[in-house]
């Protein structure tokens, strides 16, 4: 988020790299979410509803005024073209790597609610600040941007794709930590930028990670909506990938390939065999069919299941 002041449009370069860099990427390879929220905030940065003024989220217009329309409109307008591009491709890339992994519907429905809940949090922050450094130009502070959303995505992307590091200001830091950094490094860069803002995006999305506000969301959602693993569907004819979150009405039976366990028995599973498969080579059941992901070695037989074949094959002598 940015703190809303009078800009000049110009030539709108930043404007022009954005649409430069959805080219590069592809329009097939951005899921529909991603691609619509993309979609909405350049269409209001070209063709905003309201002055900035108008839209921007403050503790005095938002709260006090009870001008509520700004708790969604301030996250999809930007105060100039540089704003908007870091934004989005902010987005493009992060967007479509949680998309991927959670299914669109549900990642839509983190998108809205998460536009809302930043702006509230944002107005807790300002005005907490206000009061205790008895300032009251935080209550005035009005902010409008995606950044916030984006901070809190950062915190969700970390959260399902955990490990590796980013390189902020040329210094690799672990991603666990690296919202933290790159929230104070903005501060620093851009004075003009809203660090309320940021750590508010911060702060909801460790109410996702770390605290109710996922069980609360699959509550309100009644069991409609779920997060869901990425789903990669393929036909002979097109080999493009489809995006969806919600579930197949057709029931398909994945007990052959996963035992009835689930996605952790699985993890586990799977690393087993694959430490047996390095140091059991030879073993008698090498060279049968293994279900596709991991496999269930055959379980050795009992005292009295030998005893038995011994039987069967001295009768049979």
């Amino acid at each position: 988020m940015q703190r809303h002041h009078k800009a000049q449009r110009g030539l709108n370069t930043g404007l022009l790299l954005l649409f430069g860099q959805i080219y590069q990427v592809g329009l097939n390879n951005i899921p529909p979410v991603t691609f619509a929220t993309l979609a909405v905030n350049i269409y209001l940065f070209l063709q905003p509803l309201k002055p900035l003024g108008e839209v921007c989220i403050s503790v005095s217009e938002g709260f006090y005024r009870r001008d509520w329309h700004r708790l969604y409109l301030s996250a999809f307008h930007h105060a100039d073209d540089w704003h908007l591009y870091f934004n989005m491709v902010s987005l493009l890339w992060k967007g479509t790597k949680l998309e991927r992994r959670l299914g669109s519907v549900w990642f839509g429905y983190i998108i809205t609610l998460f536009s809302v809940l930043v702006g509230i949090v944002y107005m807790i922050l300002e005005f907490t600040l206000a009061e205790l450094l008895e300032n009251p130009l935080f209550i005035q502070s009005c902010a409008v941007g995606f950044s916030g959303v984006l901070f809190a995505l950062k915190v969700l992307n970390n959260y399902y794709h955990p490990g590796g590091s980013s390189s902020i200001m040329g210094i690799y830091v672990s991603n666990r930590y690296a919202c933290w950094v790159e929230l104070i490094a903005i501060h620093l860069l851009s004075p003009g930028s809203s660090f309320a803002g940021h750590l508010a995006g911060i702060l909801v999305g460790l109410m996702y990670t770390m605290g109710p506000l996922k069980t609360i969301m699959k509550a309100c959602a009644g069991g409609f909506i779920f997060p869901t693993l990425f789903s990669r569907q393929r036909n002979n004819n097109n080999p493009d990938y489809r995006y969806s979150g919600y579930a197949s009405n057709a029931q398909r039976d994945y007990n052959p390939y996963t035992a009835g366990m689930n996605e952790e028995e699985q993890v586990e599973w799977a690393i087993r065999n694959s430490l047996n498969d390095r140091g059991n080579s030879a073993r008698h059941y090498h060279n049968e069919r293994r279900p596709y992901g991991f496999w269930l070695p055959p379980e050795e037989p009992s005292h009295e299941e030998l005893r038995r074949r011994r039987l069967e094959r001295f009768e049979r002598w």
